[in-house]
């Protein structure tokens, strides 16, 4: 399933040496200079999971599947983005297109990083980025009213529900309150999905550190975590120069550079399980001799479309799904202890599939 989060920022906080670090390659070029990203680069990242290597060894499967997430480099954006300044447009019309912000400030000095603003404050930052994407986000509803109020008069009701949400919404979003904060019912939530604000989208502050602040942090991080809390964001720190460095190393002298530096695991790690929770995602997973798989859906997706998530076949044929808990899986050592163990449980159409959840589905196309 196509769930993508879009790494955004100003220019020379991170962004690409975050990306190619993610990605353990060179796949984005980063140097010091504005706009060094003009294309947006895409690329998928194993989800860290190590629920898989357990059920692997249970069920001796010959190999591992995480789930990805995809995560997309955008170019940089500067004040005026807006109304085209930079590469606004484009920057614009590529974060419209994700699911999720990854939102990179530069929370580090260094004489030999030049900043686009002349001062390095993340705050700073993270309002203006919120602030071109509220005038965006104004501009486009202003823009949609004349024609709602020409559908409205021709007795639309779906017009007339989008106008009422726009006219009652608008004044806020003048306010600076981004669209994710604001307070709706969820017949008005859906409303808003469909007019697809840039400040509607899920957001985390990724605080780009030094390196001898990557495991506590700083004190520009921490008036990020702040304002991140104020909101309506995620925060999470880490130091792109570190991840960089780790990326190129042996896994085998991975551990041992982390613990010099007093880390536990890679920043990276954390960055893509949070990407992930922010999406509002869980993991089921499945286990047999071929292989242990992860598998990304919605929280609150029923049985039958989990079971479409691994073929539409297995949605439309949907019979039942046989489902155990991951930690009664392993307690049982595999689906047939837990059959015997009468923790297997058989759930129908209207089940919920949870996090965690190891399953079989049963199905007659």
């Amino acid at each position: 399933m196509g769930f993508n989060c879009g790494i955004v920022g100003l220019p020379n906080v991170g962004k690409s040496t975050l990306f190619n670090a993610l990605l353990r390659s060179a796949a984005a070029a980063a140097a010091n200079y504005p706009f060094c990203t003009i294309e947006p680069n895409l690329g998928r990242v194993p989800v860290p999971d190590p629920r898989l290597d357990v059920l692997a060894r249970i069920a001796r499967s010959e190999r591992v599947v995480p789930t990805q997430l995809e995560v997309v480099d955008i170019a940089g954006l500067v004040r005026g983005a807006s109304r085209g300044e930079g590469l606004g447009n484009r920057f614009l019309g590529a974060i419209r297109e994700v699911d999720a912000i990854l939102h990179v400030l530069r929370c580090f000095e260094s004489p030999d990083v030049s900043h686009v603003e002349g001062k390095v404050d993340p705050v700073r930052d993270a309002e203006l980025v919120e602030t071109e994407l509220l005038l965006a986000d104004m501009e486009s509803l202003e823009r949609r009213l004349e024609g709602l109020v020409k559908r409205v008069r021709g007795g639309d009701p779906e017009a007339r529900a989008q106008l009422v949400l726009i006219e009652r919404i608008l004044p806020e979003l003048q306010e600076g309150c981004p669209a994710r904060r604001l307070r709706l019912e969820s017949e008005d939530r859906s409303i808003l999905k469909g007019l697809n604000l840039l400040t509607a989208k899920p957001i985390l502050y990724v605080c780009n550190v030094d390196e001898a602040s990557a495991a506590s942090g700083n004190a520009l991080s921490a008036a990020v975590a702040h304002r991140a809390a104020e909101h309506g964001g995620g925060v999470i720190e880490v130091s792109a120069a570190i991840e960089a460095e780790l990326a190129a190393l042996a896994p085998e002298e991975q551990s041992e550079f982390l613990r010099s530096l007093g880390l536990e695991r890679p920043g990276l790690e954390r960055v893509v399980q949070a990407g992930h929770t922010l999406l509002g995602l869980i993991t089921f997973l499945t286990a047999g001799p071929k292989e242990a798989r992860a598998w990304t859906v919605p929280r609150g997706t029923k049985a039958p479309d989990a079971a479409g998530a691994i073929h539409t076949d297995f949605r439309r044929g949907f019979i039942c799904a046989e489902a155990v808990t991951y930690p009664e899986f392993v307690r049982y050592g595999g689906e047939a202890g837990a059959r015997e163990a009468g923790r297997l449980r058989q759930e129908g159409r209207e089940y919920v599939v949870q996090d965690g959840d190891v399953i079989h589905f049963r199905f007659n196309v």
